[in-house]
């Protein structure tokens, strides 16, 4: 049996922009039925991070931070590293089977220059700002609808999102204007997004859709 990619919509991206600085991931992951990996796979593409105060705290775990958590394991100096002085060059077959130099076969059959745009798998138009290739791929594209923002009113401030006001959304590069777009909190962002603002039998509609998926994937664990 294939399985189907399981595609992220605005309301679960909202929520974990939200939640995920400061809630024990295998936590985000139960509450949006998806595994681990694609919640830190996501939060990477998204740029979060978690917060000094998670880092801090005992859920943290191997990202925990102070206290002199992992020292026992780190380089001492004049530590000598167990493959000093090997000659990986010599011998065998390995000279034909290294990466060479530049792009990987794969990035550079998919190459877009800086300045092409593009529709993001969440709906939103996207430009290409950089080649930096110490960046994910998926970072070298910024949102349309962001540039516009920030070439009026500067770099969006910590904690904040530039959105479309309701019912202004739109993938046509023209159209993307300032009076079609406002800044704000991810707190308010989420709270006007949530299932509980939307019309009573949609927010049912939302419950009961996730209750079928809670099943479906307990029935295809098991």
């Amino acid at each position: 049996m294939i399985k189907r990619r399981k595609f992220w919509n605005a309301l679960e991206i909202d929520l974990l922009m939200a939640a995920y600085p400061d809630t024990p991931t295998a936590a985000l992951a139960t509450t949006l039925g998806r595994p681990v990996r694609a919640i830190y796979a996501k939060a990477t593409a998204l740029g979060l991070k978690k917060s000094a105060a998670y880092l801090a705290g005992p859920h943290a775990c191997r990202l925990r931070r102070g206290g002199g958590v992992g020292a026992e394991y780190r380089f001492r100096p004049g530590q000598k590293p167990w493959n000093a002085g090997l000659d990986w060059q010599a011998g065998g077959r390995s000279v034909e089977t290294r990466f060479k130099a530049g792009r990987p076969p794969r990035e550079a059959h998919n190459y877009r220059p800086i300045g092409s745009t593009r529709a993001s798998r969440d709906g939103y138009l996207e430009v290409k700002i950089t080649d930096d290739p110490s960046l994910y791929p998926a970072r070298r594209w910024v949102a349309y609808h962001r540039l516009v923002w920030e070439a009026a009113h500067g770099p969006v401030p910590a904690g904040h999102l530039v959105v479309f006001k309701p019912g202004q959304h739109t993938l046509d590069e023209s159209e993307i204007t300032l009076d079609r777009l406002e800044c704000i909190t991810r707190r308010e962002n989420m709270a006007k997004n949530t299932v509980h603002n939307l019309p009573k039998p949609l927010a049912q509609l939302v419950q009961l859709q996730g209750a079928v998926k809670r099943q479906i994937n307990k029935r295809s664990k098991a």
